[in-house]
């Protein structure tokens, strides 16, 4: 299990990295992780040393004792590595996982947590429940060239979508075996898209939302569910590309793509 200190660091190397491909302009995009049961490490307590009672978006006794690490509202993710306590919080829920403390710093510089932490606590609600996860990452952002492909009406079928992109690079089968989920436009932070999100989330490592961006999902680490973008979103922009130049690139095809899958043992049904 990682370190606070750890898991605050590839957050912060994480928002710089969405920044760079162009996945968080301006304050756009979050990221939470699920890092525990535990008693807080010390560090805590000297990182965010102020406490609040917070009504949490879900409850539940699947969520005793669990801590969180989470973005506020309205910060730029490729600030948080230059001063995390301004742009992180904690959220600690008690005993019985009905009762949540917010735990933030004197130099905070948000008035709430993101408002997508609705949607990100309902994926991380159900994979700690059914998996008895140690660790989960969360991040949501807003790649260019997935986001405008979700803009067009065929690329909004997940199936559609997923042969497009993951035909063009051999390691995309490998990282993204399940394919990549679609949820159609709902308003930001609204409960529509919180529950579209969640029934995508429960068989897929990144969900496109139409018209708005992606979410992704580790169990292992925040620049893990980075890389998942990536490995998408290189698949959309090289699509991108290839509609400008009218389709006349075939990309690996279904024979290529099966050998790939038998070489490394990778089980997928979209192709």
């Amino acid at each position: 299990m990682p370190s606070l200190n750890d898991i605050i660091e590839d957050m912060g190397e994480t928002g710089r990295r969405l920044a760079q491909i162009g996945a968080s302009d301006g304050a756009a995009g979050n990221i939470s992780a699920f890092i525990g049961r535990e008693e807080l490490e010390p560090v805590a307590a000297s990182l965010f040393p102020k406490k609040e009672t917070y009504e949490a978006p879900h409850s539940g006794p699947d969520l005793a004792r669990c801590v969180f690490v989470v973005t506020g509202s309205g910060r730029r993710l490729r600030e948080i590595g230059g001063d995390p306590p301004a742009n992180l919080a904690l959220v600690t829920f008690d005993e019985s996982g009905t009762a949540a403390t917010l735990h933030t710093s004197d130099r905070r510089r948000f008035e709430r947590l993101t408002v997508e932490f609705n949607s990100h606590l309902a994926v991380h609600h159900d994979h700690i429940r059914r998996s008895s996860l140690p660790f989960h990452a969360i991040i949501h952002a807003q790649p260019l060239n997935l986001t405008y492909l979700s803009h067009i009406a065929a690329y909004r079928d997940p199936l559609y979508l997923s042969r497009r992109i993951l035909r063009w690079e051999p390691e995309s089968i490998y990282y993204l075996r399940e394919g990549v989920g679609v949820v159609l436009f709902h308003v930001p932070a609204s409960d529509a898209l919180e529950r579209a999100n969640f029934e995508a989330m429960k068989s897929h490592h990144v969900v496109v939302w139409a018209k708005h961006g992606v979410m992704a999902r580790s169990e292992l680490s925040v620049k893990r569910a980075c890389d998942l973008i990536e490995y998408a979103e290189v698949g959309a922009r090289f699509e991108r590309i290839n509609l400008a130049a009218g389709n006349i690139a075939e990309g690996l095809d279904e024979a290529e793509i099966y050998q790939i899958c038998d070489a490394f043992d990778v089980q997928q049904d979209i192709f």
